[in-house]
């Protein structure tokens, strides 16, 4: 194996926000791996970045949630492509409605797959860093983890809990060379956002102070600013992405 490229390890990497990250690590040269839940549908997008001249991107398939798929889905990335450099944490999914109505399996699976995947994801590719002496590890958290929102207390604590994670490993790696960093988007401008009834989405707009929604692009150009070598002097820091909407 003859590694041409640093190594960029995207999960969520098919989402609308990951396929920006995606393009945008793609640009800037690394050799990206997206990770994905649907096989049908991740295959499809492959082959859309294909089309749009995107050879340097490829597909993981790891299970998030279970730590020794994970484990072995880094080790396969290393084997295949050399090992990860820059991780961005960007899978996540949504299972709101109210404390009182919220069950067991509700909280579980949404502190599995947005909280628990963190940890499995940067515990799989940390020794590599360490190794190396170099990393960057950016996690994609969300405004809903700054102040909290109403149905979204399993939401919101896991997107809390992921700053936490990335104080707590900058900490533990700030003299080896390797950054950890958070992002917080707010509204952003994907599918999800713009299937919201019309008369809603513009309640949320005006909710905003810039009156707009952000684009996947200007969270991707804040992630390849974070995952550049030259920003090594950043780290346990958390990025407000929101229009305004949120300032603390």
């Amino acid at each position: 194996m003859t590694q041409t490229a640093p190594v960029a390890w995207v999960t969520g990497g098919t989402g609308g926000i990951g396929s920006a990250i995606c393009r945008e690590l793609a640009k800037e040269g690394y050799q990206v791996v997206a990770g994905y839940h649907n096989p049908e549908k991740a295959k499809a997008w492959l082959e859309e970045r294909k089309a749009e001249g995107f050879d340097n991107i490829a597909l993981s398939g790891a299970n998030l949630t279970d730590y020794e798929d994970c484990e072995a889905g880094a080790r396969e990335i290393s084997e295949q492509y050399g090992p990860v450099s820059v991780l961005v944490n960007c899978a996540g999914i949504t299972r709101d409605t109210t404390m009182k109505k919220m069950t067991a399996e509700q909280w579980r699976e949404v502190i599995d797959t947005n909280l628990n995947s963190v940890f499995n994801t940067c515990r799989s590719v940390i020794n590599d860093m360490l190794e190396a002496g170099y990393g960057r590890i950016v996690n994609i958290s969300s405004i809903n983890g700054r102040k909290g929102q109403f149905g979204q207390a399993n939401y919101a604590a896991a997107k809390a809990g992921m700053h936490g994670l990335t104080m707590s490993l900058a900490q533990e790696t700030a003299t080896k060379g390797i950054t950890v960093n958070t992002l917080s988007p707010g509204y952003i401008a994907t599918d999800m956002i713009m299937a919201i009834p019309e008369k809603i989405r513009e309640s949320i707009r005006e909710g905003i102070p810039v009156k707009r929604f952000g684009t996947p692009e200007e969270i991707a150009r804040a992630v390849a600013f974070l995952a550049h070598r030259e920003s090594g002097f950043i780290t346990g820091a958390n990025l407000d992405i929101n229009g305004g909407q949120f300032m603390g």
